[in-house]
């Protein structure tokens, strides 16, 4: 162990994980469920080397001014929007992150919340569950088809891909939309389309873009009005790329037939009207939630930390401009 490093986990993570780290350094760990307000988390960090975070928590310029021994913020999650890279990288401190270790996770839940959208599980399991059926009826809890329909993908990165890739065995045909137009042999056969297209064409739409301020509401009242009044709509992205007041309309007034959605704007609060709704599936942001998957996101985390704190270059650096001045 180094007793002259120190590092702070905000977030309680698996007890084997902390060992390991323990072997190595001075760990202080949150051992509650609870995130760590933004004073709790600064007093946590003013003598840290570095931190694990979760992406609830917010490193900024005002933070890392109250951090002058932070050397690197490993954030537990592929999204980072709530990092502050340009704060980070002028104070020297190295920001990391853990992509491709969930892909295959959270694509498996962006198909799990379509599925359950599409024909209506939620919302024929609670009418079960609450006894109401007392006899099979030919128009029972008819749904949306899936197989032979189109899927659209808005953000076509590795999880928008491994989305892509479990639509051939259902026989759909897929369109995309990016700011750029993949290289032909990463498309896997989707077909790039407008971004007007995509929200027109789509029988099922997930939603996998990195937030940042550029794709916020970028589906609001405008782009539902554009989509089928069959579609299913599915979110796994961020918070904010939703206009979730604007959805809870269309949902309402049948614009759109259904979604499926893991994550919203002000999580853990949620726009109440969802709670209204049969026509939603409503997952606690869960999509990456898998042991398997988040002891490899923690774990990945871990070695960044590791590998910042002994000067190496970690594994998934966000901010390699910062690497001529990181701090020592």
């Amino acid at each position: 162990m180094n007793p002259s490093l120190r590092v702070v986990v905000s977030r309680r993570i698996f007890p084997d994980l902390i060992e390991a780290l323990q072997r190595q350094f001075v760990v202080v760990a949150n051992q509650d469920d609870h995130a760590w307000a933004p004073g709790e988390l600064a007093a946590a960090l003013r003598d840290a080397d570095a931190a694990l975070i979760a992406g609830g928590e917010r490193v900024d310029e005002a933070l890392l001014a109250q951090c002058p021994r932070l050397k690197v913020v490993a954030n537990i999650a592929v999204g980072y929007n709530n990092i502050d890279l340009a704060a980070c990288t002028r104070h020297g401190v190295l920001a990391t992150n853990t992509p491709d270790v969930l892909n295959e996770a959270t694509a498996d839940h962006a198909w799990a919340l379509l599925l359950a959208a599409a024909r209506r599980v939620g919302e024929s399991e609670r009418w079960l569950r609450s006894g109401h059926w007392k006899r099979w009826t030919f128009e029972m809890f008819n749904g949306a088809d899936v197989s032979g329909t189109t899927l659209g993908v808005l953000g076509m990165g590795r999880i928008g891909r491994a989305i892509a890739r479990r639509a051939a065995g259902f026989s759909m045909r897929v369109i995309y939309h990016n700011r750029q137009r993949l290289p032909a042999a990463q498309e896997g056969g989707a077909q790039y389309v407008a971004l007007d297209e995509l929200f027109a064409q789509s029988d099922h739409l997930v939603l996998v873009v990195p937030y940042s301020q550029a794709v916020h509401h970028i589906v609001g009242a405008e782009q539902l009005a554009r989509m089928k009044r069959s579609a299913v709509l599915v979110n796994i992205a961020r918070g904010g790329v939703v206009d979730d007041a604007a959805l809870v309309a269309a949902l309402r007034e049948g614009r759109i037939a259904a979604a499926g959605l893991d994550v919203y704007e002000n999580e853990p609060a949620l726009h109440p009207g969802f709670l209204e709704l049969e026509n939603v599936v409503l997952t606690p942001h869960i999509a990456s939630s898998t042991r398997a998957t988040r002891t490899a996101m923690a774990t990945l985390a871990s070695d960044n930390v590791r590998a910042a704190l002994a000067g190496q270059v970690p594994p998934s650096l966000l901010n390699p401009e910062v690497l001529g001045n990181r701090r020592r």
